[in-house]
């Protein structure tokens, strides 16, 4: 059987399954049962809630609530697996304790169904703790099957896309957001232990200042001004330190519109904090405290691992000035480097790409990107940053060219920011007045003068110790969780594409036939005037058959793809090729592509080339793009080559 005839088949057996379910709930209508009427149920008990009292409850009369999730049917007895809140319970039900009527309505049950279960608690003779069945009321009808239940929902597109499935279908993946749940509460209880005060701020804003990022632009109507959505919450925090509040939090919503990858995602939650009277030192101590305080409270252990990587949470966090640690990774001393030009030649010879706004102490950081954090594995605070890239911190008063503050790293990932704030508002218009200069110079991320901000800190500020902590890294770490999109239960993904019919636009092609915009797997690439494609000629030159099939052509699917750090070109792309190990290959198609429109597409790679170490990762392959040529230029442009994605990942090309 053909692809094609498999898909259509599993078709028709889906609209079978839909049909029975759709006649099932006409049924009950008709019989004046309709589940959807029904406005509430008599829970008295949840599973885990049973299975940790069985002995107080043995006996005992019960209400559970839940999904059914499995049923047997043996004649004149059966069970059900009911899934709640808390995991599944075993229910026995009988003809005998049911009745007949019920037992038939019992036996019409899908899996799916929401039922509410009277009964007594009990221990079956196999020893698992159950509910004898007395009563099964139909709360709410299935009219769509669940995933097959022996393999659940594997597709991560699909996992992202409709959590509500993965949340009932994947036990780990309803965990990690219960423990996303509990390290939200237990930041709170031992904030409330320091005497900190949670608060709100706005999130739209004029000026959406306090870190280096793009902002979402929106519109306010009633008023008639455009707004932003805020991309940091630290301007708003420092007036309230102003205002004498002494220390203050947020737990909220920030809005960068940049890329989206495995560490990254549009909208993220953000808990900034700021202590008066305070410095950088005392947020390295409260920084460690909490972090300990959560891994006990959350992972029961100071010893966690992170993707098979053991983190030490336990021994005193490692501090080190960003520019020792350049020493000791890249073996170079910026202390000795004095002018921009020495700063740029260095860069030259490291390879390490930088642009022309960039001072030395943005090429000092490039370096310790490029060098030093992925090394940073146990948890390492990486202190005195250069002032040019930290535009609200203290100087330090040893040095005026560094500034007080660090930020800590654990599995070479940034996991805080932190400051003693700058509270001379004189110093800070000056800073403001060179981030105005980036921004006129082109620098969509340079912060903005706030003339407010700076009317309040000309009020008086006191000195202050202020830090950011990314929510979602932080239960990324303590749920052993890849990706970002793992620990957001909604998180941003790429529109689907709609279906032939459903509004897609049509688009002229260059022979002037009109046609869809996008046929089901292609991702058509708008950046690109093919009105001005300059079209290369044939080659002559012959390659004989034999080194050619030599090539190992084989279509494989996009599971991940990333930026590649450091890199404006390469993305990274992890790749099903039919074998069970993911292969990874870079590519420098950063220029036409954004990552998260390559996620779930097919491609063709050249799979038995020699692995090749680019930007530190070995490329296992190579991608095949189509090339064109503008008229008139040597611009040139890559399209990547997709197929449909009904070829399973391995296929050969011949």
């Amino acid at each position: 059987m053909s692809e094609k005839e498999k898909n259509n088949a599993n078709q028709q057996d889906m609209n079978h399954i839909l049909k029975a379910r759709y006649d099932k709930l006409k049924e009950l209508q008709d019989a004046q049962a309709d589940p959807f009427v029904i406005t509430k149920a008599k829970q008295t008990h949840h599973s885990m809630e049973i299975k940790e009292n069985f002995t107080a409850l043995e006996n005992q009369q019960v209400v559970i609530a839940g999904r059914v999730m499995a049923k047997r049917v043996m004649g004149k007895a059966g069970f059900l697996h009911v899934q709640d809140r808390d995991g599944k319970i075993q229910v026995y039900v009988s003809r005998e304790s049911l009745g007949e009527e019920e037992y038939k309505a019992y036996k019409r049950l899908d899996i799916g169904d929401i039922v509410e279960v009277s009964g007594y608690v009990f221990k079956t003779q196999t020893g698992e703790i159950s509910i004898h069945g007395e009563k099964i009321v139909l709360l709410s009808k299935s009219l769509y099957p669940l995933p097959e239940k022996f393999h659940g929902l594997q597709d991560t597109d699909t996992r992202y896309r409709q959590r509500y499935v993965d949340l009932i279908m994947n036990e780990d993946s309803r965990d990690v957001f219960m423990k996303r749940s509990q390290i939200l509460r237990e930041i709170r209880n031992f904030l409330a232990g320091r005497d900190f005060l949670e608060v709100e701020t706005p999130m739209l804003v004029e000026n959406a200042g306090g870190a280096a990022a793009r902002p979402f632009e929106t519109h306010y109507n009633a008023l008639n001004e455009d707004v932003k959505l805020r991309i940091s919450l630290e301007l708003y925090l420092k007036r309230l330190i102003i205002g004498g509040m002494e220390r203050v939090y947020e737990i909220g919503r920030v809005f960068r519109n940049e890329g989206i990858d495995t560490r990254h995602n549009p909208e993220f939650t953000l808990m900034e904090l700021y202590q008066a009277y305070t410095d950088y030192n005392g947020m390295m101590e409260l920084t460690e405290s909490m972090f300990r305080y959560l891994a006990e409270k959350v992972c029961g252990t100071l010893h966690i691992s992170y993707q098979g990587t053991p983190i030490d949470l336990e021994s005193p966090f490692r501090r080190l000035t960003m520019t020792d640690a350049i020493k000791e990774y890249a073996g170079i001393d910026f202390d000795k480097i004095k002018t921009l030009e020495e700063a740029r030649a260095l860069a030259k010879e490291k390879e390490i790409a930088y642009e022309e706004h960039h001072g030395i102490g943005d090429i000092e950081n490039l370096f310790f990107e490029e060098f030093c954090e992925e090394k940073l594995i146990q948890p390492t605070f990486i202190m005195d940053h250069p002032l040019s890239i930290s535009p609200l911190t203290k100087k330090k008063p040893s040095d005026s060219t560094k500034v007080e503050r660090f930020e800590l790293f654990i599995y070479g990932r940034e996991m805080a920011n932190a400051y003693s704030e700058l509270n001379d508002p004189i110093d800070q218009r000056e800073r403001f007045k060179a981030q105005d200069a980036l921004a006129d110079a082109g620098d969509e991320e340079a912060n903005h003068t706030d003339e407010d901000f700076l009317h309040a800190m000309e009020i008086g500020m006191p000195p202050t110790g202020g830090i950011g902590y990314g929510i979602d890294r932080l239960v990324m770490l303590l749920t052993d969780s890849a990706s970002i999109r793992d620990v957001l239960l909604f998180p941003t993904m790429k529109p689907l594409e709609k279906k032939e019919g459903e509004g897609k636009k049509s688009v002229e092609d260059e022979s002037g036939s009109i046609g869809n915009a996008n046929n089901g797997f292609f991702t058509p690439n708008n950046k690109i005037d093919f009105s001005n494609v300059k079209i290369e000629p044939l080659f002559e030159e012959q390659v004989d058959f034999e080194t050619f099939s030599k090539s190992d052509f084989r279509a494989v699917k996009v599971k991940d793809c990333v930026p590649v750090a450091k890199s404006k070109k390469l993305l990274q792309f992890t790749l099903d090729d039919g074998t069970g190990t993911d292969r990874t290959i870079l590519s420098g198609i950063h220029a036409y592509y954004e990552p998260e429109e390559l996620i779930g597409k097919t491609l063709i790679a050249i799979t038995n080339l020699p692995p090749r170490a680019m930007m530190g990762v070995e490329s296992c392959g190579m991608l095949l793009s189509a090339i064109n040529q503008k008229k008139d230029s040597d611009e040139e442009e890559l399209h990547l080559l997709m197929v449909d994605n009904h070829i399973p990942a391995g296929a050969k090309l011949y």
